[in-house]
């Protein structure tokens, strides 16, 4: 037995904040049941000629349609049950294509998109051309202007700092608004709100539009469906550089962040090495993107990282050895470029 439940698009006409029409059925059966969501193509719809002038608004609004299907174990049942229902939409008088319709079912789930990952965002206040000074990753102003404000707090992908400067491409999924490619942000802060997975800049989050009219809509809504991969981070022309941070206090503590680390993988674990006697220790991550060491060695220093992809078995690790060293006599709060960067592949 099915039922099913059929809202009429005019009824949320003018209002962008509703996704496309929608239609929800559920089958009762012994057999299995998966869950399968299609986009109807606009050349699988027709207006017809009948349509009377005060309907013409929602035409656009029957361009895309969600649709639920529970799936039984006969697969007659279930065309049955997918045809009866939109050739009997007296509400919406729609005619529908069949083999374009039927293809469309088979494909809804492959055109996705390969390994991105579907969850919700937000975005946070005063962050229209810039992010934040003041995240977990203790980037500072540095933090604010980093890929043009195009950053982003995370609880889940922040991973008790690991994550800080990873690079993801978010894409939000209304296609009356959202550009395909959507934007490439960099972790800087931890935080959540209601079950999201990022707080974006205000920059980032309307830069998920189309245009610019698309983007104020975005913002207009606040809370938006997306999806996310990991991709590389990207800076042209930059060598990976070390910040001695204000907290440092030399010769007795020295503290530093690790600034425009490219590619797609995080550093692991860092050694702060003496260069004229070629003795190392491991050094531990304080919090965020910051490390610090007690008691550092004299002379000439070399920070070598370990870079891991992230597999939880086989991973691979390199250690990176910069070609550059800090001074004898550091600086708090002076940069140092390293003279390498990740090579991508």
């Amino acid at each position: 037995m099915a039922t099913w439940a059929l809202f009429d698009p005019r009824a949320i006409v003018g209002t962008p904040e509703h996704d496309a029409p929608t239609a929800a059925g559920t089958v009762t059966s012994n057999g299995r049941s998966i869950v399968v969501s299609l986009r109807l193509a606009a050349a699988a719809l027709v207006r017809p000629a009948n349509l009377k002038d005060d309907q013409t608004i929602v035409d656009e609004r029957y361009k895309y349609m969600s649709l639920r299907l529970c799936l039984s174990s006969r697969m007659p049942d279930l065309l049955a049950l997918f045809i009866g229902q939109f050739v009997s939409m007296p509400s919406m008088a729609l005619y529908c294509h069949l083999p374009a319709l039927l293809s469309l079912v088979l494909i809804s789930r492959a055109a996705a998109g390969a390994n991105f990952t579907v969850s919700k965002a937000v975005y946070y206040p005063n962050s229209d051309t810039r992010g934040t000074e003041n995240g977990a990753c203790e980037y500072g102003a540095f933090g604010a202007t980093l890929n043009n404000g195009d950053v982003s707090a995370s609880a889940s992908l922040y991973r008790n700092g690991v994550g800080c400067g990873a690079c993801y491409q978010v894409r939000c999924i209304n296609p009356y608004y959202c550009s395909p490619n959507g934007v490439t942000i960099v972790i800087t802060d931890s935080g959540a709100s209601e079950g999201t997975d990022f707080i974006l800049s205000q920059h980032a989050f309307a830069g998920m539009g189309l245009n610019k009219d698309s983007g104020s809509t975005l913002l207009n809504l606040g809370y938006i469906g997306i999806e996310y991969r990991r991709v590389p981070c990207i800076y042209p022309g930059k060598n990976i550089v070390f910040k001695i941070t204000e907290s440092s206090h030399f010769p007795y503590y020295l503290e530093f962040e690790i600034w425009y680390q490219q590619g797609y993988q995080d550093i692991v674990a860092v050694q702060l090495c003496e260069t004229v006697n070629l003795t190392c220790q491991l050094l531990s991550r304080t919090h965020g993107a910051v490390w610090a060491a007690i008691s550092p060695p004299s002379g000439p220093l070399s920070i070598r990282m370990l870079f891991s992809n992230g597999a939880p078995h086989d991973g691979a690790q390199n250690w990176l050895v910069p070609t550059s060293t800090i001074p004898q006599n550091w600086t708090a709060g002076a940069t140092y470029d390293s003279g390498v960067q990740v090579q991508l592949q």
